[in-house]
Formats: structure tokens, sequence, C-alpha cells
């Protein structure tokens, strides 16, 4: 008879036994499946959200700030900009090691213009990358395409009582609105948007530039180095990453991942306990049937194999089932408890580490049972009939 006929005849004399600690692996299977399948997509969100975000880094001239006062009377800050950006300055962004991550580089010139008796702040720029940047933008009518074409915000299309297809005159430029801007609640609703040659012309500033903003792929992208990178190629400026629409989220994922760890570890070795408890009564039971397998010739290390061979069918039966169960459980528990974006995958890999999980753990619990029942005696078993 082989050793894994012996093994199968043993699970289906004790089928409810092994049931239970079938159940008892699926279910710590299916727990730690679905905290890993939920900790990756909530990582897969957060790199969808910082890609969403736009520009997720800020380059601005290096200054200084002197608070002026007389006698006791404080008049405030004094800022002090050794040295403006310029376009060039934009273009020693695509310069970097890490240029591939760079998604967008959009060089901005910022000031205050008037339109009639209004006074609004202007924004030159590439106006038609902006949407890219910003994709929580709504426009009425179009993306400036051209030189001649400006998009306008909300409080300044009121004020001014512009709609899509209207003329602005601002300076000596005159201007065709080509899109309002749906209210954002930020200063954008109080700019108009034109092109970076324009505003240098209305503003009298010929290759300045007021900021950068760089749109980096952040989905597993090295910001911190591609922060540090743009610092050396443009030492005047000061660079920051901007995080913070993320940075909650990043914090809570980390948090789910780290409890899933913990989680594991502990089905893990809870799991192994209940697999030897099983094996080790499985054992006792089977002592005579030990003694006659030994006095026919079975070596130890065939005994031994014959009880590994049990928990270990039955924890991978476990872990199959229990990755089965802990994605679906992902799938139709994660959008109500975590709210996440995307999809549950069904990764194959995630499947071949649970059965794996499973198997070590068969391994971890039958060891001890499996070399008790090695080391038994033969004599001493056969004498129990």
């Amino acid at each position: 008879m082989r050793l894994h006929d012996i093994a199968f005849a043993s699970i289906q004399r004790r089928k409810t036994r092994f049931a239970f600690v079938l159940g008892v692996i699926g279910l710590g299977v299916a727990t730690i499946v679905a905290l890993t399948a939920l900790a990756r997509t909530m990582q897969r969100d957060v790199g969808d959200e910082l890609d969403r975000f736009g520009a997720n880094i800020l380059i601005t001239p290096k200054s200084d700030v002197y608070d002026l006062s007389y006698g006791a009377l404080t008049l405030g800050g004094l800022s002090v900009t050794d040295r403006e950006l310029t376009r060039r300055d934009a273009e020693a962004v695509l310069t970097i090691h890490h240029r591939r991550n760079i998604r967008l580089v959009s060089p901005k010139l910022i000031g205050v213009a008037t339109v009639g008796d209004a006074r609004v702040v202007l924004v030159g720029t590439a106006v038609a990358q902006e949407p890219g940047l910003k994709p929580w933008w709504r426009i009425t009518g179009a993306v400036p395409g051209s030189e001649d074409e400006a998009l306008v915000g909300s409080e300044v299309a009121a004020t001014l009582g512009v709609v899509p297809g209207a003329q602005l005159t601002i300076g000596s430029e005159s201007l065709h609105v080509a899109g309002v801007l749906a209210a954002t609640g930020s200063i954008d609703d109080r700019a108009i948007f034109s092109d970076l040659t324009v505003a240098e012309r209305v503003l009298d500033r010929q290759g300045a530039i007021s900021l950068i903003e760089v749109s980096a792929l952040c989905r597993g992208c090295p910001i911190e180095d591609i922060v540090m990178q743009i610092s050396a190629a443009i030492p005047h400026a000061r660079v920051a990453p901007v995080r913070q629409a993320v940075a909650a989220r990043e914090k809570a994922v980390g948090q789910l991942t780290r409890f899933s760890y913990a989680v594991a570890a502990l089905l893990i070795v809870a799991s192994a306990l209940v697999v030897a408890t099983t094996a080790m009564a499985s054992v006792a039971e089977r002592t005579q049937e030990i003694g006659i397998l030994r006095a026919v010739g079975f070596r130890r290390s065939q005994v031994a194999a014959v009880i590994l061979m049990e928990t270990m069918l039955v924890t991978a039966l476990g872990g199959l089932a229990g990755w089965a169960a802990g994605v679906a459980a992902a799938r139709t528990l994660g959008p109500r408890l975590v709210h996440t974006a995307s999809v549950i995958a069904v990764e194959p890999r995630l499947a071949l580490a649970a059965i794996a999980c499973a198997v070590l753990v068969g391994v971890a619990g039958g060891a001890y049972p499996a070399a008790r029942a090695a080391a038994m005696d033969p004599s001493a078993a056969l004498r129990q009939f």
C-alpha cells in the first residue's frame, strides 16, 4: 500500500475532525487574503489619487523674509528673492535622472492685471495642458488651444459678465474667451488663464516665471529622490512635494497593512496549534495502526510522512478554499468598509502564496505529531490489542 493511500484512508475515516481543521485553516487564510487584497487595492487607489492629483511638486524661487519694524511698530515682513525662475529652469526639470517619472512640467507667470474697471489675477501658462494637471476642473466651452484664447474663472466671468465666445481686452491684448471654469473654491475662480507669452507682454516680465508645477507619475515613483534631483538641477529654487491631499490616505493604508501582518501572524500560530492538536489526537487513536505499519516493515520516516501528508493535504485544501473565500469577501465588503475605488484583483500569486502558507502551517503543526508517531515503539503499540 502506498503512503498517500494510507493518508487518504485516514482522512476519510476521520472526516469530522479533518473537516474542522479544514474550516479553521480556510477561515484563517480567508481573513489573511481579504486583508492583504484590501491593503493592496488601497495602495493602488493611493497611487491613482496621486496621479489624479496632478501637480505634486511645486518649484518656487528661494526667498528670505525679513521682519520690518520702526520703534514699537511692526510693519510686517519683506520677502527678498535672490533670483527669479526662468523658462530654462523649467527645461532643467527634464534633465534629471528620474525624468521618465515626470509627466508634465508647467511653468507659470502670475500677476495682477486690469480688465476694464476690474483687477484680476492673470496666470500665464500652457493652458491646454492645465486640465491634465487639474483633472477636477469642469469647463464650460473649450480649453484654449491658441495664443489668442483664454480661460476665465467663475468669479471673473460673473464680475465681467463674459461667456464662452466673448472678447476680453487685457492691456494691449485682445483675447477670445474659449471657456469658463466652474467654481473650484480656490484662487482659480478669480483668475484668467492665458498663454505664457501673452502674460509676459501684459505684465512686462519677459522670460520670468513665478513658479513651476510638476506632475510626477507617483505610483511607486521615488518622489523624494525626484525632489532632491530637481533641487540639484535648480539650486536657486525651493522644491517641495505636495502630498497633503493623500497623506491621511497613505497613513491609513500603512496602518491597515501593519494590522494585516499582525493578524496574519496570530492566525498562522493559532492554525498551527489547531493542526498540531488534531494530529496528536489522530496519532493517539492510531497507536495500533502505527504499530502494525512498523511491524510490517515501514520505516520511521515513512510513518512520519503519512502523518505529514494528512496535515498537508487538509491544509492545502483549506488554503485554496480560504483564498477563494477571502477574495469573495474582499470584493463584497471592500467597497463598503474601506470605500475602495478599484476592483479587487484575482491574483494567481496570492492564491499560490495562500496555499503555500497553509501547507507550511500543516508542516509546522504536523511536525511534532509525526515525530511522536515515528518514535513509537512497535512492540508497545502492538501490546494494546
